[in-house]
């Protein structure tokens, strides 16, 4: 008998954030755009979505901590690529993902020109939509939202990780999404790589602390970052329950044009 096929629904992402060698963005771009998001993901296995972002130099000046525990500079970390992989297929899709890029690698597909910032694949925990119909996990990086934040928490000793999502899900974002253009955040915990993951990608330390959210806007991150994003950090301090280790927004950019690659630095 055939195997019924598996619900579509995001169980795990990877994320991918990278630096253009100053000069070389233009060829970064494209070569990631016309060549990698694709061959180094999409036509994975249970590889279902994929969006690429970018933070231009206005956009990276909103970014805290001004020191971050996550990169020796906040400010590095210029492309955004986000993959969405279908719930119960994780070990497949990475194993799929680590193979391809290190045959990549050997065949000399992979950009010199570029600084490897972070990556990882991370398993999806909740979401929370500010709407009660609004657009599911699953669908998100294909409905045109105008932009993305990316905000790294670290728990506080001591806090489990039931306890800040009751927090986020509970009290925060139902009191700072409401008459934003902030529609969405997904929680994500992090996934340790396995051994013979490309050298390049870092393993940073503190993984088992660590909250990875997103939210998705319906404007560009700059309209809303004081009032939702800047005073996450300082609330989640008040409460105890862990701090803000790096808030990055983006927009997304455009398939098929080369528009804000002059605009990183």
């Amino acid at each position: 008998m055939t195997q019924a096929p598996s619900p579509v629904e995001l169980g795990t992402v990877l994320v991918s954030l990278l630096d253009p060698a100053p000069g070389d963005e233009v060829a970064f771009h494209r070569w990631y755009e016309r060549d990698h998001f694709y061959a180094g993901c999409m036509i994975g296995p249970c590889f279902f979505a994929g969006r690429r972002f970018v933070a231009t130099r206005p956009l990276k000046d909103l970014r805290y901590p001004a020191r971050s525990p996550v990169v020796n500079d906040p400010a590095r970390g210029s492309y955004l690529a986000l993959y969405w992989i279908l719930a119960g297929h994780h070990a497949e899709a990475e194993r799929w993902a680590v193979d391809q890029v290190n045959a990549l690698i050997e065949a000399e597909r992979m950009h010199a020109l570029r600084d490897p910032v972070h990556a990882g694949f991370y398993r999806k925990r909740w979401s929370h939509s500010r709407d009660p119909d609004g657009v599911p996990a699953e669908l998100a990086l294909d409905h045109p939202y105008a932009g993305v934040v990316m905000t790294m928490v670290d728990r506080a000793a001591g806090v489990d990780a039931d306890a800040i999502e009751r927090w986020y899900r509970d009290k925060q974002l139902p009191a700072a999404l409401p008459g934003s253009p902030v529609a969405l955040c997904i929680g994500l915990e992090p996934i340790p790589l396995p051994d013979d993951a490309p050298a390049y990608v870092e393993r940073p330390p503190g993984l088992e602390r660590r909250l990875l959210l997103l939210y998705f806007l319906e404007a560009d991150p700059r309209e809303c970052w004081t009032q939702v994003f800047e005073p996450q950090g300082r609330l989640l301090a008040e409460a105890g329950l862990g701090q803000v280790t790096w808030a990055l927004p983006f927009i997304p950019t455009i398939p098929g044009s080369d528009r804000y690659a002059d605009e990183l630095w």
